[in-house]
This record gives structure tokens, sequence and C-alpha cells, in this order.
């Protein structure tokens, strides 16, 4: 199986070097800069709290060497993503399973959905519907990423806890032999990767995660054991998810585990920060709009208003466009 990782962040990372080890499993990394020059010359380094190891794998930064692939990993941020749509097609065969990025809902959301919004497209989240028509959705495959990694020098991806969880799914809900194949494969890395009957409830729960947290980390710069200890804050978070969880509703998702549970597991990460306070701090761009522009999509289809999500993502936008020296 050829599986290619576009993008060898941190993600991309902790997922490339694992299925690198599976015997039968080709893994390519599309890169660049200092990045691909340290995996190129000296391999890429896993360091997690259970191994460290290092493997070979074939990095490039022009996908067209690679040539199509079984499987294709999107894992760039989704702003990076939508400015690399036509490199990204030298990787895609008649028969190629796509993975887009999930940090939002993806171009295909509701391709296959049974019911009234069956085939609807997301007009902020895939602006013209390019991804729609250059992939198609019949090639989508959902995957929704928990791994809190960074990347600590080049060539290296760090996995912080034990929390690597990458459950899979089929648009319809079916047991495909392309996704069953992909989660034995990932399975046999080491990663936490169930085929699921219903990945937009995994996506959704991801999302919904995201677009919670990451504003209150950003506005207050705040680990999560310390949002936790505020029951102001925690009460804030409560209403986001259920505003967001009220618009999951009208298109039929449920939540797999119940929201104060989400909660409770959350703020017990204790010293963890939420992937856009980290960014902030390293004077990195903040994913704002994939989550900002998804709820968006959604709050209009489904005509349920989100006002406290709508005014803390406000107050994030302006935070972003502030220098770290005001914080």
């Amino acid at each position: 199986m050829k599986i290619c990782l576009y993008g060898a962040g941190s993600i991309g990372g902790i997922i490339g070097a694992h299925l690198a080890r599976v015997k039968g499993v080709e893994v390519s990394l599309v890169a660049r800069g200092v990045h691909l020059e340290a995996i190129r010359r000296n391999g890429l380094k896993l360091v997690s709290p259970k191994e460290t190891f290092t493997v070979k794998v074939n990095a490039t930064d022009d996908p067209a060497q690679l040539g199509p692939q079984d499987v294709v990993f999107i894992t760039l941020k989704t702003h990076q993503y939508l400015g690399v749509l036509d490199k990204v097609l030298p990787l895609l065969g008649p028969e190629t399973a796509l993975i887009p990025p999930t940090t939002g809902a993806p171009y295909w959301f509701f391709h296959k959905l049974k019911g009234p919004f069956e085939g609807r497209r997301l007009k902020r989240m895939d602006p013209g519907g390019r991804q729609w028509s250059m992939f198609g959705p019949e090639r989508a495959l959902g995957c929704a990423s928990w791994a809190g990694g960074v990347v600590p020098a080049p060539g290296v991806a760090h996995l912080e806890n034990d929390v690597c969880y990458l459950p899979l799914g089929e648009p319809d809900g079916s047991a495909s032999p392309r996704v069953t194949k992909l989660g034995a494969a990932m399975t046999e890395a080491g990663l936490k990767a169930p085929v699921k009957d219903d990945i937009r409830a995994e996506i959704w729960t991801k999302m919904i995660n995201s677009l919670t947290w990451n504003p209150i980390a950003v506005l207050t710069w705040a680990n999560n054991g310390e949002i936790g200890a505020s029951t102001a804050c925690v009460e804030i978070a409560r209403r986001m998810m259920t505003e967001a969880e009220e618009v999951a509703a009208r298109f039929g998702a449920t939540m797999a585990t119940p929201k104060e549970k989400r909660i409770e597991f959350t703020v017990g990460l204790g010293a963890h920060k939420m992937s856009m306070l980290t960014d902030l701090q390293s004077g990195k761009p903040l994913e704002i709009d994939a989550l900002a522009d998804s709820i968006a999509d959604l709050s209009e289809l489904s005509g349920i208003a989100t006002p406290t999500i709508d005014m803390m993502l406000a107050l994030l936008k302006l935070r972003a466009t502030k220098s770290l020296s005001t914080a």
C-alpha cells in the first residue's frame, strides 16, 4: 500500500513514522525547507512517551515525483491546503483515497448523508466548489485526528502524550475494503484507528472541541489545566459546546461521548496547550478560518444561531491580529 502524507509537521510525522514500520506499506512525505533536508539526511525521528525511533522514508517537495498513491493524507493546516490543491492532483489515481484536513468540516461532509441535506456544499469551506470538482467526493475518507504533537527540531515529530486517536470512516458508513485495509495497517503500526460507521460524529466531536477550547486558550494564554480551574471559562466552553451540538443535531449527528465527559477529559490534560495557543506563541498563523467558516456554513444551513461561538470567534480573530508583545 502506497501512502503519502502531504505535510510532514507533527501529525504527518507521527502518522508517517508509525506506518513506515509496517511491512508492505510504502510511506512518502511531502515536506519543504530545513525539515525536508533533515528527513532526507537523517530520516524521520519520532519521540513519544513510549518509544523513540527513526525511520527512512521517501521525502520530497515535489508531489509529481511520487506518482499516484493508494491513500493520501493531507496533514497541512487548512489555510495551507487550499493553496496547494493543484499539487495534490499528481498523487491521485482512479482509486486513490483522499483524507483532507478535518479541523473543520471537510468538503465532502454532506456526500451520502441520508436526509434532506444530502449533497449540499459548504461554500466557505470549499470556495467555488474547487475541491468537490477537482477531487470528487467519491474518493474521500473521513478521519478525526486526536494527537498532541509538536516539531521540536527539523526532522523530528514529538507525540506529547499517549493520546493518539485517529478514527476512520467512509461517508456512507460502510466497512469498505479500502477503509478496512487502511485501518488494519494503522492499527498494526501502533496507531489507534478504529473504522467507524458514523465518521461524521467523530468529526463533529473534534471540530466542537477545537472550536470551543482554542479560542479560550488563545484569549487567556492558559493551558488546559488553568482553563479548567476557572469556573467562568468552563461555563463559556459549556455554552459554546451546547450551541454547536444543537447545530450538529439538526443534521442528525449525535456525539459519541457526553459533553461533561469531554470537558473533564480536556481540562484533565493539565499542562497541555491547545494547538492554536502553541502556534500563537511560536509566531505561526492561526487556523481560525477553518473553524469560523465551518460553523458559519453549518449554522446557516441549519438555521440555528450560535451567539456565544460568534462572539468568541470575533475576539479570537482580533487577538490574532495583535503582536505577541501585546499579550
